[in-house]
């Protein structure tokens, strides 16, 4: 089963990620995105891209112009993760047949987001806006929107963000810090999947 649920990987390094990738895949989470303030970004996604082909779908994270989308096809991404809403970064995207998720946290962001073509919304950070404001917010979204909770999201309060409708998550540092193992990585993840598997609406 493909879960919804993206793995952030902020300030990994070229050397060790494709270990960390297995790790994830190994534990069932297939999406993965490498933050462009990491170290050697692009080329730790290209190595994900290579590694993991036709296993998981990776990307980068913190993709703030249509330049940098650019670079991301290059070395093989296809997921576009911002931290904002910028309409030109999503058009690029769109145009290159990746996958848009760009930061919104508030109805505005959220319906441009969708008029560019974005596949799926970002509330970040999500403790700002909280189970409650995004319950409200998808109130007026198109049916079938797909929403995630990145920042302030985890296994302790999977099951409150399901129960506001939300649709996945984004994870970071309560799945990968820098200096963590493999072993580490995927200890942290099995338990991340328990928990959304567990915490899932019927």
């Amino acid at each position: 089963m493909s879960r919804e649920i993206i793995a952030i990987l902020r300030g990994v390094t070229p050397d060790e990620v494709l270990e960390i990738g297995e790790t994830l895949v190994d534990a069932g989470i297939d999406r993965i995105e490498v933050p462009l303030n990491s170290p050697e970004p692009f080329k730790s996604i290209g190595i994900l891209a290579e590694g993991l082909k036709g296993r998981a779908t990776i990307g980068a994270g913190t993709v703030l112009t249509p330049e940098q989308v650019d670079e991301l096809k290059s070395v093989g991404g296809t997921l576009v993760v911002s931290p904002d809403c910028n309409p030109a970064v999503i058009d690029r995207s769109k145009e290159l047949g990746m996958l848009s998720f760009p930061g919104v946290a508030s109805p505005t962001e959220c319906f441009t987001a969708l008029r560019h073509g974005a596949d799926g919304l970002k509330f970040f950070p999500g403790f700002l806006v909280g189970a409650k404001g995004l319950a409200a917010i998808s109130a007026v979204l198109p049916k079938g929107t797909k929403t995630y909770a990145v920042g302030g999201a985890g296994p302790e309060n999977f099951g409150e963000w399901f129960d506001a409708g939300v649709t996945g998550f984004g994870i970071g540092s309560a799945l990968y810090k820098p200096g963590m193992t493999a072993g580490e990585v995927g200890e942290k993840a099995r338990a991340i999947v328990a928990a959304y598997d567990a915490g899932q609406p019927a």
